[in-house]
């Protein structure tokens, strides 16, 4: 892969991943060949900013796991009304990074 793509796509989609995953994806991404580039050009990452907001909002709800593909922590959450209010206070600071591991998992699925 061309190393000039390879940087573009970090500078314009690092905020969806771990800043410490960053040197080990570009290194993958550098390996792969321009057969899937095309298919990582189109993946749609969740943004962990909106998780947050979604979650400060509607976190009682489990609205901000249903968001990040959480189905079954989204109706645990609903169900329970957010664990009595304390698993929303946990989601809070929890939540931003769960996004960015539910992008990196939707973009290993493509490069593996």
């Amino acid at each position: 892969m061309d190393a000039q793509k390879v940087d573009m796509f970090i500078m314009t989609n690092g905020k969806f991943f771990e800043s410490h995953q960053v040197a080990q994806l570009r290194d993958r991404l550098l390996e792969i060949d321009d057969s899937k580039w095309a298919l990582i050009q189109t993946l749609q990452f969740k943004d962990p900013t909106v998780s947050l907001i979604v979650s400060l909002f509607a976190g009682g709800l489990g609205i901000d796991r249903f968001f990040i593909g959480d189905t079954g922590l989204g109706v645990g959450k609903l169900l329970t009304c957010g664990g009595l209010g304390i698993w929303t206070i946990v989601d809070w600071f929890m939540i931003m990074g769960a996004t960015r591991e539910k992008n990196l998992a939707k973009l290993q699925q493509v490069l593996y």
